[in-house]
């Protein structure tokens, strides 16, 4: 019946995976609008034992991914490509960079960039310090950072190899069933498979409609800044419909148009605001900052690796911790098969460090830069960001708070919301791209599949975002921790699967140039001809 029902809609995708998913989520909508508050009480208990019962498998877990790849980035397995012995990069590094970052965290960075310093700035984490003091700068710098440096990219770059190497090398489907083909064998292309590949879908849409809703409402605070447009349910449900046209454009027009060129563009943007920032603000300050910055990264980093919050048991942890884990592993499948659809022919080094490296350094800078000089606002210019961020509540207005205080304050408010809309257009055209390749298997479907999926995210978003209870963004985000466990869980799997494939890997790949190496360098120490 299902495969009826997709032939008379021409459809060529998995019958199973696409009306699965469409099913599930018409279920979750129309639960989330007639039963708000029983769909609040068991997602809400289930999201808070998972926070202070499992807070400790997520700190663990993404460290331990991390060691994971940095090993095998440096081992004898980095030399393998991902594709074909004789392939190459399918795009230069600057266009890599700019497509993996616009569908990773671009969207995050404008939301946080002032926000997250200048909360822990004035509210400490380890209570160890005076708020909005010298060393509460310090802090808030060093867990900023954690949060949003070689951590987070881990949760993308694991899944992100995977799916390279398993579809790009073994030819498999991109499908998240297929990084499990060293344990599942053919049955990823039974009910098993399809399950996994079922829910993948959802948690990439649930995933992605957070990034949505917190889009929308910085979105909503800029037009309220500049033109006095009420901050609303009515005005974010028009803004999602707008964001969500304008994705839908994108994605028709394919990855190597719509998405590759407003990738570039929205980067280019973003590091034009970020110069001016840095050059209208006090420069000499920022560069020392910025350098001071980074040691206080490296300084933070293995103990907030760690860091449970055992002795002092506050529930930060979970708030924000655990949250932008379990948050960010449900982007995972997305970000991950997007990241391996655009990186096909690089090897496993370059694609580790590229992924983990890049990303990082570029958002050391890019919170160096906003995070310092709000700083700086506040304990040398008179600045009243704590008031307006921390105190108000007022989150998805800090950028535009924080921008008050330069010249031009209109005209940059007005470059950001739109640096804010492309990055919100290229998350969701890339989502819809990604939740596609989950149903089809192949990176080239109809037009109209990837159509539906954007209006779908846009729906998804747009529902939960304005539905009532305890409110939609939050019902989402607890929606999306129970969500994101099983995809945690599978990621240790990925580990597992990845090396017991690598091993089994042709000598060519490798072993072969590494024994004529040392052959080569024996035969010239002993004086004889290499050749």
């Amino acid at each position: 019946m299902l495969d009826r029902a997709a032939r008379a809609l021409g459809l060529r995708t998995d019958p199973a995976i696409f009306f699965g998913a469409v099913g599930m989520t018409t279920l979750f909508v129309v639960c989330a609008i007639v039963f708000t508050g029983t769909v609040d009480a068991v997602f809400g208990a289930m999201s808070d034992w998972i926070l202070v019962h499992l807070g400790w498998f997520y700190i663990l877990g993404v460290t331990t991914f991390l060691a994971f790849l940095i090993w095998i980035a440096l081992s004898r397995y980095g030399r393998v490509r991902l594709g074909p012995d004789d392939s190459r990069p399918d795009y230069s590094d600057p266009i890599w960079f700019c497509m993996l970052f616009a569908a990773g965290i671009g969207s995050i960075l404008m939301f946080w960039g002032v926000a997250e310093p200048i909360s822990h700035f004035a509210e400490p984490p380890l209570r160890d310090a005076e708020p909005e003091s010298v060393q509460a700068a310090r802090e808030a710098m060093g867990f900023t950072l954690y949060h949003f440096g070689l951590h987070t990219w881990t949760i993308f770059c694991l899944p992100g190899l995977a799916f390279a190497y398993f579809t790009h090398r073994k030819g498999l489907p991109f499908r998240v069933s297929s990084i499990l083909y060293p344990f599942l064998g053919e049955r990823i292309h039974g009910p098993i498979g399809r399950f996994i590949d079922t829910f993948a879908v959802l948690g990439t849409l649930f995933g992605v409609a957070v990034t949505i809703g917190l889009g929308t409402m910085q979105i909503n605070s800029g037009l309220y800044n500049l033109f006095g447009v009420p901050e609303s349910r009515l005005v974010q449900l028009i803004l999602i419909a707008s964001v969500t046209t304008l994705a839908v454009i994108s994605v028709a027009t394919g990855l190597d148009v719509g998405i590759k060129w407003l990738s570039t563009i929205n980067i280019v943007l973003a590091v034009g605001l970020l110069i001016f920032v840095f050059l209208a603000g006090s420069s000499l300050y920022l560069i020392k900052g910025v350098v001071e910055t980074t040691g206080v990264y490296l300084q933070w980093l293995v103990p907030l690796s760690f860091w449970n919050d055992t002795f002092g048991n506050t529930g930060w942890q979970g708030s924000w911790t655990v949250f932008y884990w379990a948050w960010t592993i449900t982007w995972s499948p997305f970000v991950g098969i997007f990241v391996a659809r655009i990186s096909r022919g690089r090897t496993i080094k370059e694609f580790v460090l590229g992924v983990l490296a890049v990303p990082t350094a570029f958002s050391i800078v890019w919170f160096g830069v906003f995070g310092l000089s709000a700083f700086d606002i506040e304990l040398n210019q008179g600045g009243d960001l704590v008031r307006a961020v921390v105190v108000e509540e007022d989150l998805p207005g800090a950028l535009f708070a924080f921008l008050a205080n330069y010249p031009a304050a209109t005209l940059l408010s007005a470059v950001s919301i739109l640096i804010v809309v492309v990055f919100f257009t290229t998350s969701s055209d890339s989502a819809s791209l990604v939740v596609d390749m989950l149903c089809s298997g192949t990176p080239t479907s109809p037009t109209r599949q990837r159509v539906f999926w954007g209006i779908t995210e846009g729906v998804v978003a747009a529902t939960v975002l304005t539905a009532g209870g305890v409110g939609g963004l939050e019902a989402l985000q607890q929606t999306i921790i129970v969500f994101g466990l099983p995809f945690f869980v599978i990621a240790f799997f990925m580990m597992a699967g990845l090396v017991r494939a690598l091993r089994g890997e042709p000598e060519s790949a490798f072993v072969r140039s590494r024994r004529r190496r040392r052959a080569d360098e024996g035969a010239a120490a002993s004086g004889e001809d290499p050749g």
